[in-house]
């Protein structure tokens, strides 16, 4: 039975590495955040208050074309980052900072939801729970420029809004990864464990959680010294 699962969390939690290595494993479809050519990108930077609302519908435009994609793809998919976290985290986001005002941020919200009420929920999310300094280690170490100018706080911000997100979301399962004490690139069983308990939540398995000692288990390191 064709699958549809989601990798979603804060920038540099590593969701595109992780869709890529369970793509592999489970021999399903990858599907990539793109990068679009946003027409509003160049007058959001220079003015955030007059173009957020434009860009951010340009986006969830974009989204929608994606979801449409993977609904006519024939087998199971990963998919990197979905349309809940551009308007829950992202447009929230900036609404929260005053760069959306409340009746443009209620029209694109009203919007949002009506789309999403046409489209299937995901089998399943896998969430990246990152701290800080994780996420800014490793935006450091892929040195994107863009990346460059992205501030902790405004991390922080976006983790905050994430952990609001993920503990009302109810559309389907989530599985919340320790990405902190997680290394899946580096340690094979780390991803072992991960796709273990992918499975397990895909197959009904109730409170499917990740125990401490299970990083360690097999770990090169083992655990940390109290």
């Amino acid at each position: 039975m064709k699958k549809f699962i989601v990798v979603a969390g804060n920038i540099g939690a590593g969701k595109s590495t992780l869709v890529g290595m369970l793509s592999e494993q489970l021999q399903w479809q990858p599907f990539y955040e793109p990068v679009a050519e946003n027409p509003y990108l160049a007058d959001f930077y220079q003015n955030m208050p007059a173009w957020s609302f434009h860009s951010q519908v340009f986006f969830l435009t974009h989204r929608l074309r994606i979801q449409y994609d993977l609904l006519l793809f024939p087998g199971s998919v990963v998919q990197d980052r979905c349309i809940y976290e551009d308007a829950e985290v992202f447009a929230y986001n900036l609404f929260l900072q005053g760069h959306i005002n409340a009746r443009d941020y209620d029209t694109y919200h009203a919007l949002y939801r009506s789309l999403i009420e046409f489209l299937p929920a995901p089998n399943l999310i896998i969430y990246l729970r990152a701290s800080v300094p994780t996420l800014i280690e490793r935006i450091a170490r892929r040195g994107r420029d863009f990346e460059s100018a992205i501030s902790p706080a405004y991390l922080s911000q976006l983790n905050n809004i994430y952990e609001q997100w993920i503990h009302k979301f109810t559309d389907c399962p989530v599985l919340t990864v320790p990405a902190d004490d997680l290394d899946y690139v580096k340690n094979p069983q780390h991803l072992a464990l991960i796709v273990k308990k992918v499975q397990e939540k895909l197959t009904g398995k109730d409170e499917v959680i990740f125990q401490p000692g299970e990083f360690f288990l097999q770990s090169e390191q083992g655990p940390p010294e109290n």
